[in-house]
């Protein structure tokens, strides 16, 4: 296993193309959508098994010491097999790295156990996506 920022034209396609199936389409959205500014700054994480793109997240800065985590995504038959607890423990540890305090997240209605299940703290609901998805904010002290 293999967790890296994509690297290649194919690695970026690939990555961007998870990131859409799983978390745009099923809500109705068009391709472009999975996309937005920040990722030109963010911190990408592509989790690799055997060469095979499995899961995906991106790291924003928030300030000197919270770290957002956006984007996060398995595929779909891969979901409970324990890509999304490494791509997160990734995503923290780089948090650390970079002399995070904390990092905060907009979990969807239902990954909400998962990340209570990484120890977040549930704060109180955020917004819906497109009008239809509840989001939570929930954030880990590092």
């Amino acid at each position: 296993m293999e967790i890296k920022a994509p690297q290649t034209e194919r690695e970026w396609e690939e990555y961007f193309d998870l990131r859409y199936r799983i978390l745009r389409e099923p809500l109705n959205q068009p391709r472009g959508s999975e996309r937005n500014d920040g990722d030109a700054t963010g911190i990408h994480f592509a989790l690799y098994d055997k060469g095979v793109l499995k899961a995906i997240a991106r790291l924003d800065q928030q300030d000197e010491a919270v770290y957002q985590v956006r984007f996060v995504a398995v595929e779909k038959a891969d979901q409970g097999s324990g890509y999304g607890r490494k791509i997160m423990e990734a995503t923290e540890q780089k948090a650390k790295e970079l002399n995070g305090q904390k990092i905060i997240l907009h979990a969807r209605d239902y990954a909400v156990d998962f990340y209570l299940k990484l120890n977040y703290t549930l704060i109180e609901p955020s917004y819906k996506l497109f009008d239809v998805l509840q989001h939570f904010l929930m954030e880990k002290n590092l």
